[in-house]
């Protein structure tokens, strides 16, 4: 698997995925369901951060949830056991090479994988093989280039801006939200729909702002701190005030907003 593995598989990282999941999940998946008895393939689960409310959404449909880590494999069968499904089996394998045949599943459900791939057209054609004509593919991407905040600061974008670069140079995309569209017609998909979510905070959303600006981006823009220094891509100094301004944005009369895209193809 090409994988542009910026952010990781540490502890802290799997709680800041944690984080992320419960605090977007209306935003992301208040209308993930699937019909009871549809087989779907979760591609690239990670540590289960999402397969545990596909599992609740849809508690009738058979899941089989995979990813290439199998550490990640292990953390996300405990969470999903523990939190009391029994409608999803696990399975170690690389996105490239699943290891199932042809119309295997009605659906299939990707979430923050494209990101880390350098080859995301290849992936994307190569889950179509696998899924049922008629059936749909639901891809959720981020795009971190589109983050914007006030008061407005320089020292915040160029932070920011050292994330996106970093998962450039691995072979990632970070801005890959907004080229869904085209990516899933390249790949051979029809009937595609593209549904923009946005993610607004404030003061007067505090699940928001612990959850999402401080947890979940905040952290996640930390967390590639010593790369980002090492790699010479910014300065340690504009980096620690692009830090400390992306947390001036959870204080009152101050917000931040981001875009996240959600694409649904339906295959006639």
């Amino acid at each position: 698997m090409n994988k542009a593995d910026v952010h990781g598989y540490d502890h802290r990282e799997n709680i800041r995925l944690q984080d992320q999941a419960s605090t977007l999940v209306e935003l992301l998946h208040a209308d993930t369901f699937y019909p009871a008895g549809s087989r779907v393939l979760e591609a690239g689960c990670g540590v289960g951060a999402q397969t545990v409310t596909l599992a609740g959404n849809s508690p009738d449909a058979r899941i089989t949830s995979v990813d290439i880590s199998g550490a990640s494999v292990a953390e996300a069968r405990r969470r999903v056991e523990s939190a009391g499904f029994t409608n999803v089996q696990f399975e170690q394998a690389d996105i490239f090479n699943i290891p199932y045949g042809p119309d295997a599943f009605d659906h299939i459900f990707v979430c923050f994988v494209l990101e880390h791939l350098s080859r995301p057209v290849e992936a994307l054609q190569l889950l179509k093989t696998h899924l049922k004509p008629g059936g749909t593919i639901t891809v959720i991407e981020g795009d971190h280039g589109s983050a914007y905040f006030h008061p407005d600061s320089e020292a915040a974008h160029q932070t920011i801006q050292s994330q996106v670069e970093l998962q450039r140079r691995a072979g990632g995309n970070a801005m890959v939200g907004r080229e869904l569209y085209p990516l899933l017609r390249s790949a051979g998909y029809g009937a595609i729909r593209v549904s923009p979510r946005m993610v607004y905070v404030d003061s007067s959303r505090p699940g928001l702002v612990e959850g999402f600006t401080k947890k979940t981006f905040t952290a996640m823009i930390e967390g590639v701190r010593e790369s980002a220094i090492r790699a010479e891509i910014i300065e340690p100094q504009v980096f620690e005030s692009g830090i400390r301004d992306l947390y001036r944005t959870t204080e009152p009369d101050f917000f931040q907003g981001h875009w996240k895209q959600m694409i649904a193809e339906h295959d006639a």
